[in-house]
């Protein structure tokens, strides 16, 4: 396998821009598993903090006009492996793509994690037959962001809140500037963000990978107990590693235990991420056959 440097190298060497490169090792690694490739990629990495760019990195809308883009003439048949790496985004977003995805291709999707798939792209792997992730890779939990702070937070506040003047009316002292902040139907907002959260992974779950699983309602409580709760992983950015992610009752496969799928996949990863370094793309959707949705700013290009 080319390491780091010697995609870097070869890109230099090559005399084309770092698409060429890029999509050998689409194809590449397609040749090895016979099975159709996309990649849905961020580059929030390496650009989130450039001087200038203001983009949205996550998960929206937009990117269901790429991933139809790139499924349109894929033979379904051959199933589909979903390289992800995304730090999450819009949640509604999120489970339409799901929906998207499950109905171009059944249940016949695998999650490939080269880096990193966080919240929503958790949601994503999810809803798949399998996840397959390395030593070096990284799941994120799934519970819902207000504003950048945890629904469920906001939510046990609020109960803390109640809880504590129903036993001493002095304490409305002190919570009533916290709560006086709420907007009217905030706290419902907060209930439902965190009951749709639960609802969608609950849901793919049940369809997917723990399909006619015997213990079907086991393992999606412990998904759910483990990933979608704050109080659980303590930090929506928590990092959700491989031996986690199965003790989580995730269905994950060791892409360490092969090792020519190993390197495929972390080829394709790492001309994915040299592109964003040195291009000006900051999300790609692309798959094994040259089809491609490459966000710039102020800029599609589909191809």
């Amino acid at each position: 396998m080319p390491n780091w440097g010697e995609i870097v190298r070869e890109v230099r060497e090559c005399g084309h821009t770092t698409d060429v490169v890029r999509r050998k090792y689409l194809r590449r690694l397609f040749n090895l598993t016979k099975r159709n490739i996309i990649t849905f990629y961020s580059g929030w990495l390496q650009k989130k903090n450039a001087p200038g760019v203001s983009v949205d990195f996550g998960i929206n809308d937009l990117d269901k006009n790429g991933l139809m883009s790139v499924v349109h003439r894929l033979d379904r048949s051959k199933g589909l492996d979903l390289l992800l790496h995304t730090p999450g985004g819009d949640m509604a977003a999120t489970e339409s793509i799901i929906d998207y995805l499950r109905q171009m291709f059944g249940t016949d999707i695998r999650a490939i994690i080269p880096q990193i798939a966080m919240s929503g792209g958790s949601m994503i792997a999810c809803a798949c037959k399998e996840i397959l992730m390395g030593p070096y890779s990284n799941l994120g939990p799934f519970d819902p962001q207000i504003n950048g702070i945890p629904a469920q937070a906001i939510l046990e506040e609020f109960l803390e809140a109640g809880k504590q003047m129903s036993q001493d009316n002095s304490k409305a002292f002190l919570w009533q500037p916290i709560i006086g902040k709420y907007p009217l139907g905030f706290i419902s907002s907060v209930q439902h963000s965190i009951k749709m959260a639960e609802a969608v992974v609950e849901k793919n779950l049940r369809e997917c990978m723990f399909k006619d699983d015997p213990e079907v309602d086991e393992k999606i409580g412990k998904v759910l107990g483990e990933l979608g709760s704050n109080r659980a992983t303590q930090s929506h950015s928590r990092h959700i590693h491989f031996a986690k992610a199965a003790q989580a009752r995730l269905r994950v496969l060791d892409l360490s235990q092969d090792s020519a799928l190993q390197d495929a996949v972390l080829s394709v990863h790492h001309a994915s991420m040299i592109t964003f370094e040195q291009a000006g793309a900051f999300k790609m959707i692309e798959n094994h056959s040259g089809s491609s949705y490459i966000h710039s700013q102020n800029v599609i290009l589909a191809v």
